[in-house]
């Protein structure tokens, strides 16, 4: 049991969250959790709460309040035993919530797997000290500005293309089974609990689809400067390949091909070229909004 109040800092764009106290250690007298913004970001960051309360405060788990960001800044979520010698133990999750996009009929019609598709591909991220957080492609689980040990992670893409599939797989700071086992989209891969972090994380996509996308996957562990690995399959891990992970984000960014003929020659010369058309791949053009 810890004792003493515990804080971590999350790291929010702009948009609206949930952020939802989901259990406890101790269920007969659970701590309380504070959600306040960081100073920088005092004035761009308000929570809408119920009408009979005035703080950012949830008291036990399977409440919840909402935060609206106007624009990126960080969250402090504290958690403050019941009593003397209380327990600090506990999830939370922080969801993103939207409205979806306007679709017109011409979108609407567009072939699986094109970017409008891929707004549903979301990462969970199990941090220590604060639970599964729920973070959009291209935003970071922890990271740079707020390092947390990542203890596991878990991919969710209810709009996934059929013939694109996705796998994983994480290994763990210390011997367990699901260390190094490749899971699907929608499983967990690695711990809760258990204080045990991850070292390395894999990703492949396979599948008839595959040829037009790959994945892009930047990661921060302990004590190294962030790194990024782009690719069909991708395995990243630290300097020594022991660093405890402490910020992931992933993109999956689509591949475009381009096809270039050549001009017409005269009838001599066609043999030679004998009308071959070459495909080139065009390098994928980064989507991923700046952070702060």
């Amino acid at each position: 049991m810890d004792r003493g109040k515990q804080q971590k800092m999350v790291n929010l764009d702009r948009g609206l969250f949930l952020v939802r106290y989901v259990a406890a250690e101790d269920q007969l007298q659970p701590p309380k959790v504070k959600i306040s913004p960081d100073r920088p970001s005092n004035k761009g960051i308000t929570f809408f709460l119920h009408p009979d309360h005035k703080e950012a405060v949830l008291w036990q788990p399977e409440t919840c309040l909402v935060v609206r960001a106007l624009a990126p800044g960080q969250l402090a979520v504290q958690v403050i035993p019941s009593h003397d010698g209380g327990s600090v133990a506990a999830t939370v999750r922080i969801e993103t919530l939207n409205q979806g996009v306007a679709r017109d009929s011409t979108r609407t019609k567009a072939k699986i797997g094109a970017s409008q598709d891929r707004g549903a591909l979301r990462i969970l991220g199990h941090v220590k000290g604060i639970g599964d957080v729920v973070v959009n492609a291209n935003e970071w689980v922890a990271g740079p500005s707020a390092p947390l040990r990542i203890e596991g992670i878990s991919l969710e893409w209810p709009d996934k293309p059929e013939d694109l599939e996705i796998n994983y797989a994480v290994k763990t700071a210390k011997p367990h089974a699901i260390s190094g086992r490749a899971v699907g989209l929608g499983s967990f891969a690695g711990t809760r609990g258990n204080a045990l972090p991850v070292i390395a994380v894999m990703m492949q996509i396979s599948g008839r689809a595959a040829a037009n996308f790959q994945l892009s996957v930047e990661a921060v562990f302990l004590g190294s400067p962030p790194v990024r690995s782009v690719g069909k399959r991708v395995v990243i891990s630290g300097p020594t390949g022991q660093e405890p992970l402490v910020g992931l984000r992933l993109g999956l960014d689509e591949v475009r091909s381009t096809k270039q003929i050549p001009a017409k020659s005269s009838p001599r010369k066609s043999r030679r070229s004998g009308g071959r058309v070459r495909v080139f791949r065009a390098r994928a053009k980064s989507n991923r909004p700046a952070t702060a």
